[in-house]
């Protein structure tokens, strides 16, 4: 399932809901502008980001298994490091984003590649 979120274009945050929509060691696809990004929650609670799909088959990696720093896309069971986007395969790599917790939010850092939509601007509640 696609989430949208609430965007600040001037501080450049996406608000993507509380923490707890996300349970404990499961991930959750957003849709932050027209990009897909998936964001997990580890069984102690800290959060990361990535990008939804996996580039060896274009498997949903928040559908993966994520434990230990680490996502296993679900098609092929390839290992993505969480924190670096690294590959158990030196040939892949997934994109990663800066998110954090802000009063039981998950708010995540537009970087140049995430864009906000006119409509995520206008809704923008922070």
């Amino acid at each position: 399932m696609v989430e949208a979120p609430t965007i600040d274009a001037v501080t450049r945050k996406a608000n993507l809901g509380r923490v707890d929509r996300i349970p404990l060691g499961q991930g959750l696809t957003f849709l932050v502008g027209d990009v897909e990004v998936a964001v997990f929650r580890q069984r102690d609670g800290q959060l990361f980001a990535t990008q939804s799909r996996c580039p060896h088959r274009q498997g949903p990696l928040a559908d993966g298994v994520v434990g230990a720093g680490a996502v296993v896309c679900p098609l092929h069971a390839k290992k993505f490091d969480l924190k670096t986007g690294h590959c158990s395969e030196k040939t892949l790599c997934v994109k990663t984003y800066a998110i954090h917790e802000d009063a039981g939010n998950i708010v995540m850092t537009l970087d140049s590649e995430l864009k906000p939509s006119p409509l995520e601007t206008m809704n923008a509640t922070f």
